[in-house]
């Protein structure tokens, strides 16, 4: 009864802040964008302290793990966003196709991975009196020299002070970010530097897009007042602040990467000093205890090596694994086995359309990001993407997926740049050989298989 209290409680306060946040982004959505970037700067700025004892960074770490909140700062805006977008398919219903409303939406200004992935272009750009010895070293030995300060100056630096938070699975506080172990960029980097038709450069793709979806916004907006003329109205405003708005759904996930990198860089510190102590075999064997458990070791010095030891050989067995289910009941049943399989031919695979359009090009089948080689016009097939998977699509001239959702990352930056997605297509990564010729075809949601 009191946790319920205490929840209508909150809905109360939260209630009137997120009415007055959504409106305030709707009617203002210029000031809500600068509210949005201006409280990233100042994550991205704001100067951190650590405590000098085990003890005391350990209180650190839990404090912020039970008060990680965004700002309303972001969040408002980027619900607006959402909002908008989910309520275009109901107004524009009869009016607008979901590939018609899908073009509104790509190349959306305001995204900060999109903006991530065009500064790595630009850095490809700045990289091209260095493109041999780019391609032809390995990409770990590449981060090796950059830590090391031994690579020429053509604009890496920036982009790791600016990015080097980000990493695949970043979400987890675990994993490396670029900022530590930057081969995934000089993976990407290589990606970009394989681009020479001026045509395909990711900056002029998101252009075309952004062209495009301005000038099915015209259309639709004029097509929607001239079915009703009080409905056209509502339309063509969400229309426009889909434009203004939407993009800023990436700006959330982003903004609550660096309480991420803080708390890591906090567990590290606190790993190294036990490994010093002899608690530990190594500083990152902190990330395999979960707070109760660190919390033994730092107060009592109990031996929790063997535990470690088994965890990290689980997790590395699960690295292993090539498929995920998307949703497993209680009792185990993978729930994919129990629905009815899409009619197939043998050459098509079925799954659900993301970003509209048609291509065929050679699979390439990926299943870790960080030593993945794509050529230009390459097709991208993979189990899940994630934001930083993304810079792999400056290069793609497709994509396929075996899990996901439509306003996902993956198919969203996948429409800023124009590139044709399927995605939740089952097995994708095993029925699709890596190098076969592919047709996607966004608007079907199918991909048929060639030779």
């Amino acid at each position: 009864m009191k946790t319920s209290r205490k929840r209508n409680a909150a809905a109360m306060k939260t209630g009137p802040k997120a009415a007055l946040g959504i409106l305030g982004a709707l009617a203002r959505p210029e000031r809500a964008r600068a509210r949005v970037f201006g409280e990233i700067e100042r994550l991205r700025e704001e100067p951190v302290t650590d405590p000098a004892t085990v003890a005391e960074l350990l209180d650190l770490v839990e404090r912020d793990a039970e008060s990680s909140t965004l700002a309303g700062a972001i969040v408002w805006p980027v619900v607006s966003g959402l909002a908008v977008s989910a309520a275009l398919p109901p107004l524009l219903k009869g009016v607008a196709t979901e590939d018609e409303i899908r073009t509104v939406l790509g190349g959306m200004p305001y995204n900060v991975t999109i903006e991530m992935d065009l500064a790595l272009w630009e850095v490809a750009r700045r990289a091209k009196p260095h493109r041999e010895m780019l391609l032809s070293t390995p990409p770990a030995q590449l981060a090796r020299a950059q830590r090391a300060g031994e690579l020429p100056d053509f604009g890496l630096d920036g982009f790791l002070r600016a990015y080097g938070v980000r990493s695949a699975a970043e979400i987890d506080v675990g994993v490396e970010r670029w900022a530590e172990d930057p081969a995934p960029v000089f993976t990407a980097l290589a990606n970009c530097l394989r681009v020479t038709d001026p045509e395909q450069a990711p900056d002029c793709r998101f252009g075309r897009a952004a062209e495009r979806a301005e000038s099915m916004l015209a259309e639709l907006d004029t097509r929607a007042r001239r079915e009703q003329a009080l409905r056209g109205r509502l339309a063509g405003f969400f229309l426009r602040r889909s434009r203004e708005l939407s993009g800023l759904r990436e700006a959330g996930k982003f903004a609550g990467l660096y309480a991420l990198r803080d708390r890591r860089r906090r567990l590290l510190l606190i790993g190294a000093q036990l490994h010093t102590q002899g608690l530990l075999t190594t500083a990152d064997d902190v990330m395999f205890l979960d707070l109760p458990e660190l919390r033994t070791v730092v107060e009592t010095g109990a031996d929790l090596r063997a535990t470690i030891t088994f965890r990290r050989a689980e997790y590395e067995r699960e690295l292993r694994r090539r498929t995920v289910p998307v949703a497993l009941l209680s009792d185990g049943t993978v729930v994919e086995t129990l629905l009815p399989a899409p009619p197939s031919d043998g050459r098509t695979l079925t799954g659900m359309g993301a970003a509209s359009g048609r291509v065929t090009g050679r699979a390439r089948v990926v299943r870790d990001p960080s030593d993945a080689a794509l050529e230009p016009g390459d097709i991208l097939v993979a189990p899940t993407t994630d934001p930083g998977w993304t810079p792999l699509f400056l290069t793609a001239g497709g994509l396929v997926t075996e899990t996901g959702a439509v306003m996902a990352h993956g198919p969203t930056v996948a429409r800023e740049y124009g590139i044709p997605a399927v995605i939740c297509v089952p097995a994708a990564t095993t029925h699709i050989r890596d190098g076969q010729l592919i047709t996607v075809d966004g608007a079907a949601g199918t991909v048929t298989l060639g030779s």
